[in-house]
């Protein structure tokens, strides 16, 4: 069931529905306010609009860069799955002898 969450982003209070848990939704606010605060910080005078471009574009860039991370680490163990199958196949190929 969506419940509202008042969330804080750069001093400003948002009810967020959602049917996430509140905990997460809060989370999730706390991870964008900082990300503001770390641009807003970094690139003085910049109206919220354009912090809140350039924030979206660092959080969309590590989504994607995680997106590749984890297709990285499938690719590793569907290798690592796939030489064990074939150590395993010849165990018991030796063992049928």
């Amino acid at each position: 069931m969506e419940q509202p969450v008042k969330v804080r982003i750069l001093d400003h209070e948002y009810l967020i529905k959602s049917e996430e848990r509140a905990t997460h939704v809060q989370q999730v606010a706390e991870y964008v306010n900082e990300r503001f605060q770390e641009i807003r910080d970094h690139s003085r005078g910049l109206s919220e609009t354009k912090t809140a471009i350039l924030a979206a574009f660092h959080i969309a860039s590590e989504y994607f860069q995680a997106i590749k991370e984890r297709e990285n680490l499938l690719e590793e163990i569907q290798s690592r799955a796939r030489a064990l199958n074939v150590r395993i196949g010849s165990v018991e190929t030796e063992g049928d002898k």
